[in-house]
């Protein structure tokens, strides 16, 4: 009773051992008698005991591999250390059992083969900047030698590039004299802008001085012409008030109907005046003798302002007298 009990449990085992759940993005692939039977797809898959077995379960999900360093040396003799990142994904999982003998390290060496190829080609500093060529010709040259394999390469990364210490040394030193050099013919040029500008700000200064000079000088210019205008109409209204006032009092003397003995009066003030001068000689009109009557007439009318005298002009020859002053 107890070997059936057995029996049945051992027969249980077999069983369940036979039937096989495949994962998503998994494949798995048969062998039957040591040949290959078939792949199976994710789902519930049942084989036959002790005649079939699973030969791989297989990741149909994108892998990354990042290998290690390589050395590798440029067109120019340079030594430098190149490590790179692999995205690929396996398409076919039989190829990728039956195709090479650990496809990994395949592709790792591959990949170190290629790399060195691509770099044997080009000098440093094109290294340097040609990130984009080496990872497109190197997915281009994976790609095709790995369809054998059944695998698929996406994409390929250069990581790093690492040259030697010495040519490190001189590639900083480079780089700080091509910035001192900028610096310094920024510098130049910041001094050149700077004397420009003020050499501009001091002609501007230059300018609206001599402009404000010119004003300077038309404002003085036309203050003084309407100074001279405002004096010369002033003299010119003194000289009309004058002369209306000169010319109502011969309207008040003539009115007053003492024309000529006005006249000899004003005549004798001004011989007065002209004595006074510094001239060495004086001409005098011989009718001077009746002046002293004249006046004594003239005092009389102004005095009594009722009586009108007229005096008589008094018969002279027409010569004149000298005097010495």
């Amino acid at each position: 009773m107890l070997v059936i009990i057995v029996l049945i449990l051992i027969f249980v085992f077999f069983c369940l051992s036979c039937i096989k759940v495949v994962p998503q993005a998994e494949k798995m692939v048969i062998e039957r008698l040591g040949s290959y039977l078939t792949t199976w797809d994710n789902g519930l898959h049942v084989k036959l005991p002790f005649i079939d077995r699973v030969r791989a379960h297989v990741s149909v999900k994108e892998q990354v591999s990042d290998f290690p360093p390589q050395p590798v040396i440029t067109k120019d003799n340079v030594t430098m250390s190149i490590d790179s990142i692999i995205y690929f994904k396996i398409m076919d999982p039989r190829l990728y059992c039956y195709g090479v003998e650990r496809p990994i390290t395949a592709i790792e060496n591959l990949t170190a083969t290629t790399l060195r190829n691509i770099i044997g080609d080009l000098d440093l500093d094109t290294t340097l900047v040609s990130r984009d060529t080496i990872n497109s010709q190197m997915r281009a040259i994976l790609d095709e030698a790995t369809d054998a394999w059944g695998i698929k390469v996406n994409r390929v990364e250069v990581k790093n590039i690492t040259p030697p210490a010495a040519i490190q040394q001189a590639m900083e030193k480079q780089m700080k004299a091509e910035r001192e050099k900028r610096e310094a013919v920024l510098l130049a040029e910041g001094q050149k802008q700077s004397a420009i500008t003020i050499a501009e700000g001091q002609k501007q200064a230059q300018i609206l001085a001599a402009e404000a000079q010119k004003q300077m000088v038309i404002l003085a210019a036309e203050a003084e012409r309407e100074r001279q205008i405002r004096e010369a109409e002033g003299h010119a209204q003194a000289i009309r008030s004058v002369q209306e006032a000169q010319a109502a009092g011969i309207e008040m003397i003539k009115n007053a109907g003492a024309d000529s003995s006005v006249l000899t009066l004003q005549a004798y003030e001004a011989l007065k005046e002209v004595s006074k001068g510094q001239a060495t000689k004086l001409i005098i009109p011989s009718n001077l003798q009746g002046l002293a009557g004249l006046a004594a007439s003239l005092k009389e009318v102004v005095s009594d302002g009722t009586h009108a005298v007229q005096a008589d002009k008094p018969s002279v020859p027409a010569d004149t007298k000298h005097t010495k002053a």
